[in-house]
């Protein structure tokens, strides 16, 4: 048996300022983690037999970890396109959208369409890549939108489209779809 595995599908390199800025913060400061890392490694290294040497080993694949992430930021980062600018139709959603839908029991959940490098920040945030965000994309105020959930269909009505930051008085985070 191999250990191949599939290449993930390319995601989308698209990206807002906030979440731009947030990635290359955690490079800088897992640079930081890894110094504190390798100096806790020399240490336990030097405590002597290091194959019954349990800090030792979790040390180094704590290591391995932190270089496989600084390998896939210091790829991924360049790769990136930030969006600054509103699209020119302002009613239509589209990458950094901020929409209000209404579900059919009537509940209102406001989410952003972000770029699938940060939908993990806010509750709120839907990834593009998403089965909920590429239905949602380029749909129109008042359109009703079919989404394929694990949970079955959902029909969704699109009640607001904003492209200004964190919308006042938005609703709740979103439950799990």
């Amino acid at each position: 048996m191999s250990r191949y595995r599939p290449p993930r599908p390319k995601s989308s390199p698209y990206i807002t300022q906030e979440g731009y800025d947030r990635l290359c913060r955690e490079e800088e400061g897992i640079w930081k983690w890894r110094n504190e890392v390798c100096q806790a490694l020399s240490e336990a290294a030097a405590e002597g037999d290091r194959s019954e040497n349990a800090e030792y080993i979790y040390r180094k694949k704590q290591l391995r970890q932190i270089d496989s992430r600084i390998r896939f930021l210091q790829r991924r980062i360049p790769s990136l396109k930030v969006v600054k600018d509103p699209p020119s139709d302002l009613e239509r959603i589209f990458f950094g959208a901020w929409i209000t839908v209404e579900r059919e029991s009537g509940e209102q959940i406001t989410y952003r369409i972000v770029g699938p490098d940060e939908f993990d920040q806010d509750d709120r945030y839907i990834s593009m890549d998403s089965p909920m965000g590429k239905a949602l994309m380029g749909k129109r105020l008042d359109d009703e939108v079919k989404v394929k959930t694990p949970g079955g269909v959902q029909l969704l009505l699109v009640e607001e489209v904003d492209y200004s930051a964190d919308p006042a008085g938005s609703a709740e985070p979103a439950s799990s779809a």
